[in-house]
């Protein structure tokens, strides 16, 4: 991945973050985490894979963004200046689960010795 890529990948992160923590709307008690961003080396799509605690609750909370994508789009499409900005695409992030299964089996086996 070029550095363009990369530092364009943290800045929508960061971008979207303060944009959904001002304008989230999120049910009380759910915490929504942008945790990376992969941008395709055209420009033409970004996706933003988004973390939800409690896990039930995302697929609601990755529906109530894809809703409102349009205004999310605007407001990155104002904030950014550069030429091409990305589509936004929001997915839901699995990896995170599976990292803390893999931990919890780790720490059984660990405690298990």
């Amino acid at each position: 991945m070029s550095k363009r890529i990369s530092r364009l990948n943290e800045l929508i992160k960061e971008e979207i973050g303060k944009i959904l923590l001002k304008e989230g709307n999120f049910p009380k008690g759910v915490l929504v985490t942008i945790t990376r961003v992969e941008t395709l080396a055209d420009l033409s799509e970004a996706k933003v894979w988004v973390s939800v605690f409690p896990g039930d609750k995302g697929g609601k909370i990755i529906e109530n963004l894809n809703k409102r994508i349009y205004f999310l789009q605007q407001k990155i499409n104002k904030t950014l200046k550069i030429k091409f900005v990305p589509k936004i695409r929001f997915l839901i992030e699995t990896k995170t689960k599976e990292a803390a299964r893999v931990e919890e089996l780790l720490e059984k086996i660990k405690n298990s010795d």
